[in-house]
């Protein structure tokens, strides 16, 4: 077993003055404890992470769900405009949202 890694008041006031937080003396306490219990916790899975195991981020392969991209159907320029309220030949017409034309 490892032997348990623990910070200190001081070093938890300095890392948070390099991160620019302000704690109160209470929350650097508390800090204190859990970050010493992130620094256990990564010794621990350094301690089996070793060459032989390959280093994964999903426990089981992942692999392409999608199907192929191929086109289908589609709608011609007269269908996909029947319903629009104004066009411009084959576009839609819509009024301007910025500028001096509204």
């Amino acid at each position: 077993m490892s032997e348990s890694h623990s910070l200190d008041s001081e070093q938890v006031a300095h890392l948070a003055e390099l991160a620019r937080i302000a704690l109160t003396e209470d929350e650097i306490k508390k800090l204190s404890g859990e970050l010493s219990v992130i620094i256990d916790a990564i010794a621990k899975v350094s301690e089996v992470a070793t060459p032989d195991v390959p280093a994964t981020s999903h426990p089981i392969a992942l692999q392409n769900v999608f199907r192929p991209d191929v086109p289908g159907k589609t709608l011609t320029v007269e269908q996909a405009l029947s319903g629009a309220p104004e066009r411009e030949g084959d576009r839609f017409k819509v009024s301007a949202i910025l500028g001096e034309e509204q």
